[in-house]
């Protein structure tokens, strides 16, 4: 399996199977900068000065950063609300992410939208849509368009557990499977469907039921960021050579409850307590301090960064309403979506 690939792998010194050491310093870099960003986030919601409610990954940060680090600027990723990590990989800036928190002119979405629904097509990300897994969709859609024009892209997007009991998740992976399209699905397992438990969800796995449209099927450690990282690299390299879609299910734990308001007093605490000694964060620290880096120096860098981002959002102005239809409808020719601005360097290099 491409857990135990990676987790034999991974006390390698310069190299784990297509990462080098600055790639898995810098799937640490995303996962910590999600965190991070959520946690201040969390605290401004509190405040009064986040609208809404607020969304969080705490604790499956490693699905959305190994996954998005997989993928080429040229892809398409299609992200849901528990996967900042994606936007961070393919470079949204924290101040821009916390300024779309608080509806600020300064946000992707100028103001114009709320706090998760959000994505920058220029860096080649689809903006949410709330009705899980309506973007399961969209990523086919996506996916059936470079079939059409013979580019050689892949469509990435994440769903949950609860999303399998959808009509779209059926409709998607039996389109995708029929034409064998380009399109990755990263099952975010993460134990619960807001309130409702796996075991009330489905009487078989989820990840089983790819054969049955034609799609490969592949389970990993989703608090492993470099397992789920190899999983999404060979499943892009799959499409690339036509062989169709693969559902990619990443076991995982949602830490905290569905929204803000949720206390999540439904979840044994034993469970919570299990997952808690998992934490993909400590697991990717540990395996690169072995290797000699400066961990600390790195969670100080991050954290000076956040806390100059949250200070940039706080201080940007909120759009005037006068503006408010600007920006929302096409005007004119649409311009051409753009290949990305990926922050990390060697993306050739993995293949």
């Amino acid at each position: 399996m491409a857990t135990q690939t990676a987790r034999e792998t991974a006390q390698a010194g310069g190299a784990v199977g297509h990462l080098q050491i600055e790639d898995r310093i810098w799937l640490l870099r995303a996962m910590l900068m999600m965190r991070g960003i959520e946690e201040r986030a969390m605290t401004l919601y509190r405040q009064g000065k986040v609208p809404g409610s607020f969304y969080d990954g705490f604790g499956q940060e490693a699905v959305s950063a190994g996954a998005a680090f997989a993928m080429a600027p040229e892809d398409r990723l299609c992200i849901l609300h528990r996967d900042l990590a994606a936007h961070i990989v393919r470079g949204v800036t924290p101040a821009r992410i916390i300024a779309q928190y608080m509806g600020r002119e300064s946000g992707v979405t100028a103001g114009r939208d709320g706090n998760v629904h959000f994505g920058d097509y220029r860096l080649g990300c689809a903006g949410m849509v709330s009705m899980l897994p309506d973007m399961m969709l969209v990523a086919t859609g996506m996916a059936m368009a470079f079939k059409l024009r013979g580019e050689q892209r892949v469509a990435l997007t994440w769903f949950g557990d609860g999303s399998t009991s959808r009509g779209d998740f059926h409709e998607a992976m039996n389109w995708a499977g029929v034409q064998r399209l380009p399109v990755i699905f990263v099952l975010e397992n993460n134990q619960f469907a807001y309130s409702t438990p796996l075991d009330k969800q489905f009487a078989v796995d989820p990840v089983q039921r790819a054969a049955g449209y034609g799609c490969v099927g592949v389970t990993v450690d989703g608090n492993d960021v470099e397992a789920v990282f190899e999983a999404t690299h060979d499943a892009r390299q799959r499409a690339l050579a036509g062989e169709g879609p693969t559902m990619i299910e990443a076991l995982t734990m949602r830490m905290h409850g569905h929204a803000a308001h949720d206390d999540m007093k439904y979840v044994p605490k034993e469970l919570v307590e299990e997952w808690r000694k998992r934490d993909p964060i400590e697991q990717q620290e540990s395996r690169v301090r072995e290797v000699g880096v400066d961990v600390d120096g790195l969670r100080t860098e991050i954290t000076a960064e956040i806390n100059a981002a949250v200070q940039e959002a706080l201080e940007a102005p909120m759009p005037d309403p006068a503006t408010v239809t600007e920006g929302v409808f096409r005007e004119g020719e649409a311009e051409p979506l753009g290949d990305g601005q990926a922050p990390w360097s060697g993306f050739e290099n993995r293949g």
